[in-house]
């Protein structure tokens, strides 16, 4: 089958299995796991496209598991949100939604039997790359992964892991603008809609997520945020709206509301950064949209970067460039002003009101402004008896309490904070060279007071407030 006649980009293409397409399968099945959403998906577009060539419906299968990776009843309460308008955006296209429980390469692997052949969306992560290999070892028709959640195919923008932004820029931005047409959307000639398989249905969300074993103490934030396509995109039209304009100037003012908040839904692929990026440049603000594209294509596809090409440690104090790593260690010994437990500082109870308010915003919201996020993860360094230990509890309290935790990008900004993508700083005590915040520093660059009163008023709880 021509990729041309598909109309997808070939370098978002990857034959994962080569066997022969099925004659005798019931339909084409899109197993959807990273890129949830029915629109401006290449996975799914190009289903569609091949089950009208071979004249077979599509069928849409998800698998949902009880014990993902770190994952607890917030990270999953935004995440059904999102099926449940699934269910009515694939309808529309005529196309079945089955949602199964179990482990999602299983579930594939359960349907794909009576497929004529299997595609699939790419994810970075360890388990995603052992999943998406388990089904292409056992499946027995052809398997194609489809790349639909970057802008610039991984391999496409680096074939190495990526030491900076400015060594990935030129090559990211040289190159962008040919992958962002969407993929146009047509009507598959056989519907699945009737197609007796058996599936579950989200009806009401809290329903479905009580009966499901998850980890409950952390709780759902539908209060500041829900998931699914249509709110990430009624978000954004108000980030345009209201918020590009001062963009550049307010992005690191944290006591301000003027970002997107797109990458929680960019974590679960409720939105295209494709979609965003169009979205984006048909405003005038070149300044701002400048910047806005800088974030999206250059900093987030950095971390998808490191993920891929560093597969084995991205979620490891191991993963430190060598200089960071040794300038560390050097300084572990090193006297602390202050060192906090884990409970502690999940607790929100330290000296400090500026870190401690980011604290109670990360918890009771799952989001942190970025700026307030760096400052965040520093501190954890300075208040930690070992850098080691330091990477450790930032990972842990990332992944635990932010809707756009366990994710590339997450975990590359928190080695970040350690000196990746970063270089040598004047070299100074606990953090040796790599880059120091301090609270002068939030003070000189926002108005602090203003952030502390944003985060009481959102989570109607008080900012212990000791003298920083």
């Amino acid at each position: 089958m021509p990729h041309e006649f598909l109309e997808i980009h070939a370098d978002r293409v990857q034959i994962l299995r080569e066997d022969k397409i099925r004659e005798s399968g019931d339909y084409v099945l899109y197993w959807m796991q990273q890129s949830q959403r029915a629109e401006w998906n290449h996975a799914f577009e190009y289903a569609i496209r091949l089950g009208n060539e071979l004249g077979k419906p599509v069928v849409v299968c998800f698998g949902i598991m009880d014990d993902y990776p770190e994952a607890n009843e917030r990270h999953y309460t935004f995440m059904v949100e999102g099926l449940k308008e699934l269910q009515e955006a694939f309808a529309k296209r005529d196309c079945r939604l089955l949602i199964r429980r179990g482990s999602p390469e299983e579930v594939a692997l359960e349907l794909e039997p009576a497929a004529a052949a299997l595609i699939c969306d790419r994810g970075y992560l360890r388990h995603q790359r052992k999943w998406r290999r388990k089904v292409a070892r056992g499946a027995g028709c052809r398997v194609i992964q489809i790349e639909s959640d970057v802008v610039v195919p991984v391999e496409t923008a680096s074939d190495k892991r990526e030491y900076a932004a400015r060594t990935i820029r030129k090559k990211l931005m040289s190159r962008y603008e040919e992958y962002l047409e969407e993929p146009e959307p047509v009507m598959p000639e056989k519907a699945s809609l009737e197609l007796d398989i058996e599936g579950d249905r989200v009806e009401e969300v809290s329903e479905f997520i009580s009966s499901m074993n998850l980890d409950d103490t952390v709780k759902p934030v539908s209060e500041h945020f829900n998931g699914g396509t249509s709110r990430a995109k009624k978000r954004f039209q108000h980030f345009l709206d209201e918020q590009l304009e001062v963009y550049d100037e307010h992005r690191n003012q944290a006591q301000t509301d003027d970002t997107s908040h797109m990458s929680m839904y960019l974590h679960f692929g409720m939105i295209s950064p494709c979609y965003l990026i169009k979205e984006v440049q048909q405003r005038q603000s070149k300044e701002n949209v400048a910047s806005f594209v800088e974030e999206l294509l250059v900093r987030r596809e950095l971390g998808v970067n490191f993920c891929y090409f560093e597969p084995d440690y991205y979620d490891s104090y191991k993963c430190l460039p060598d200089w960071a790593h040794k300038t560390l260690e050097e300084h572990k010994d090193d006297e602390r002003k202050y060192i906090y437990t884990r409970e502690e500082l999940e607790n929100a109870k330290t000296h400090d009101p500026y870190w401690n308010a980011a604290m109670l915003e990360m918890k009771h919201s799952g989001y942190m402004h970025n700026y307030m996020r760096m400052y965040w993860g520093k501190r954890i360094l300075a208040w930690t008896n070992t850098p080691r230990y330091a990477y450790e509890t930032t990972l842990y309290l990332n992944n635990k309490y932010f809707l756009d935790g366990r994710d590339c990008n997450s975990f590359s900004n928190v080695a970040w904070i350690f000196g990746l993508h970063d270089r040598a700083w004047q070299e100074r005590p606990v953090f040796g060279k790599t880059r120091i915040m301090t609270a002068g520093g939030l003070e000189r660059k926002f108005d602090t007071e203003a952030y502390i009163e944003k985060v009481e008023r959102r989570t109607e709880v008080k900012v212990l407030n000791k003298e920083v």
